[in-house]
Order: structure tokens, then C-alpha cells, then sequence
């Protein structure tokens, strides 16, 4: 499955691999899950016996499903676009094997007219495997940073090979002051949304933001979340934050960081 994307900071989203566990805090809630329980109601094979309904609630179970088919799909879109890559996963889960991430870069390498965007809470794994897979400037790799807990994730992304390395601090669970942002080029950074989000309190958005400019790393806050976020917006005093990394030449109409 391929989709244009809801989601601010990207367009479209490719999935060739579904399922995942709970790895830390920020999967908690993860709308993945949900998501992935209706697709599989729906009839699609791919999301079959990925989750379990535990608490009212659905929730990874550990399965991972290797999409082949969905491998060639980038290969179809002629027009550029930017892609996240595994919404529906983690690439680098322990569970799939080193020669499919290949596969996947494969692909990703042989379309360059895309911008393509890998993200990851497996952090020490992207690194270990990083030498083995090749890094074109169109593939960016990021790190998810739900607080102060899973900082380390961040010296794991410097260590690897990615020509832009970004980080997405969401769900922000909790304050993340004094982050070392040395080589690294954008930080995404927002609440959660959905049945029972968690708070977060406007001073851990603005700090992010304030060591964004002092680093001159390109900042996008994505929303503040809550039950309903199309209420709640993603202003933050009074203005949008839509930055993209300098090194993200194909829509020079964009706000980069200054």
C-alpha cells in the first residue's frame, strides 16, 4: 500500500512492510496500530494477524510481513515526491532481515526523483547496519526521541552513514533540554493525537525550538494533538513552523532554516 499522506511533513507514505512491537513509551498509542486493525477488516492481506485486541485497545503482536510486491511502487511515480517509508513498521525491527532492507534501498537508490524519508526507533541497529547500505543524498534517515530517556538514539543516528539526518521528537512525552544537534539538519517536533493522548506543555515545544535557531537546524512543529487536533492546530506563538533542512533541494518555494 502506497498513500498520499495526512501527515505535515511528508506527502506520500510506502509501506513494504507492515507490523511492529512496542518498543518504548512514544508506541503507546501509536495510531499505526488502529490503523492496521481496520485495513486487515477491510480484506487486506498484508495487515492479516498483526495486531491484537488487548484492553479495548489493538496492539502490535510482534508479527512482521514482508511486502515484496509493493517494492516497485516508488518506480511508478514518475514526479518526485517525498515518501515516508514504513509508516506502518520499522524498517530496521530486529524482524526483518538484513537482505530485504536491502531490497528496500535498492529501490530508493534506483529513484532518485524522490525524496525518501526512513524513520526509526531502532537506532542502534540503524547504525550497525548502516556501513552495509548505500546513503544517496535522497535518503534521509531520522531517529525517534520521545523524551529524555532515548536521547542516546541521537548519537546512534550521528554514527551512521545518512547524508541528512533528522529527528522526530513525537509524541513528546516529557522536556528535552541541552540536546546535541551537531550534524544534525531538521527536528520534528509535536504532540500526540487520538484517544487518549498525553499532554504537552507548550514550554518543551518552545525549548526545542529555541535550540533549533542557536544550532541552525531546521524546525517543523507538527501539532499539539489532544483528542482533536484539527482543534488544537499546530501554531506556535502565532505563527507556523514548516522548516526543511538545507540540504532538501527540490522545493526551493519552502521555508528553509535560516
Amino acid at each position: 500500500m502506497a498513500t498520499n499522506s495526512p501527515i505535515e511533513w511528508t506527502e506520500s507514505t510506502w509501506n513494504p512492510v507492515a507490523g511492529c512491537t512496542v518498543l518504548s513509551p512514544g508506541c503507546t498509542n501509536c495510531y499505526a496500530m488502529r490503523l492496521a486493525a481496520r485495513l486487515e477488516a477491510m480484506g487486506q492481506p498484508k495487515y492479516t494477524a498483526i495486531t491484537r485486541k488487548s484492553g479495548g485497545r489493538y496492539k502490535w503482536n510482534g508479527r512482521i510481513n514482508l511486502d515484496r510486491a509493493s517494492l516497485d511502487i516508488p518506480k511508478r511515480w514518475k514526479v518526485g515526491r517525498t515518501i515516508f517509508v514504513n509508516s506502518m513498521s520499522d524498517l530496521f525491527h530486529e524482524d526483518v532481515p538484513l537482505e530485504f532492507i536491502k531490497e528496500v534501498f535498492t529501490t530508493m537508490v534506483n529513484t532518485p526523483q524522490h525524496t525518501y524519508q526512513v524513520l526509526t526507533k531502532r537506532a542502534e541497529r540503524a547504525e550497525e547496519l548502516s556501513s552495509a547500505l548505500p546513503w544517496p543524498k535522497h535518503v534521509w534517515l531520522g531517529v525517534s526521541v520521545e523524551n529524555a530517556d532515548y536521547v542516546d538514539r541521537i548519537d546512534n543516528l550521528r554514527r551512521t552513514h545518512a547524508a541528512v539526518k533528522f529527528l522526530s521528537l513525537e509524541p513528546l512525552l516529557g522536556p528535552l533540554e541541552g540536546l546535541n544537534l551537531n550534524g544534525i539538519d531538521w527536528a520534528i517536533a509535536g504532540g500526540e493525537s487520538g484517544p487518549n493522548a498525553r499532554p504537552m506543555p507548550i514550554d518543551w515545544v518552545r525549548s526545542i525550538r529555541d535550540q533549533c535557531i542557536v544550532a541552525n537546524v531546521a524546525f517543523h512543529f507538527k501539532q499539539w494533538g489532544g483528542v482533536n487536533k484539527k482543534r488544537t492546530g499546530r501554531q506556535l506563538d502565532g505563527r507556523t513552523w514548516d522548516q526543511l533542512p538545507r540540504r532538501y533541494e527540490l522545493q526551493p518555494t519552502m521555508e528553509f532554516a535560516e
